[in-house]
């Protein structure tokens, strides 16, 4: 229960949760957001290579983050790295110039949501090397991207509806 001691909207944790993958995150600020939304959804988080920002305990509590214990976190030193520790797991990438949209992807429990660097996203060699495995949110405006933490809450949440588990809800 919350402080305040009303209850909340629940579902039912995955048996086959999502990974969300950062790759050289940059903004920790993003990171402590997609954190917390991994952490709300029973996912896992993977940081990826090289991060703009230390995710020592002293900093993480420096930044008023009370939530890092209930974040299931792995970090690999680059993406083969996390391909090694994970060689079966769907990709599903997402970049800003993808041609395909992510309400397409058809998710997958276990699914690993792929996203890049807030200044230029993932390489485009690992775009060229995972070719049917790119998705984009599609925006009615001109801006170049979303933000990396609206990003990811977008696409995880759909996933978790696509594959049902928003479907079943209780009070607690």
């Amino acid at each position: 229960m919350a402080k305040d001691q009303r209850p909340r909207l629940r579902a039912r944790p995955l048996d086959r949760p999502l990974h969300v993958v950062l790759v050289d995150p940059e903004i920790p600020q993003n990171t402590g957001s997609i954190a917390r939304l991994t952490a709300a959804t029973k996912s896992k988080l993977h940081l990826v290579g090289k991060l703009g920002f230390r995710i020592d305990e002293h900093s993480v509590r420096r930044a008023g983050v009370d939530y890092w214990h209930l974040v299931e976190l792995e970090q690999h030193a680059d993406f083969e790295a996390f391909r090694a520790s994970m060689p079966a797991t769907r990709l599903c990438l997402f970049s800003a110039v993808a041609t395909k949209s992510y309400l397409d992807a058809g998710y997958q429990p276990g699914d690993a949501l792929v996203f890049g660097k807030e200044s230029k996203g993932l390489d485009d060699a690992l775009l060229e090397r995972f070719p049917d495995d790119v998705y984009g949110i599609p925006t009615l405006g001109p801006v170049r991207s979303l933000n990396l933490a609206n990003a990811a809450s977008i696409v995880l949440y759909e996933a978790l509806r696509q594959i049902g588990a928003l479907s079943q809800t209780t009070l607690g």
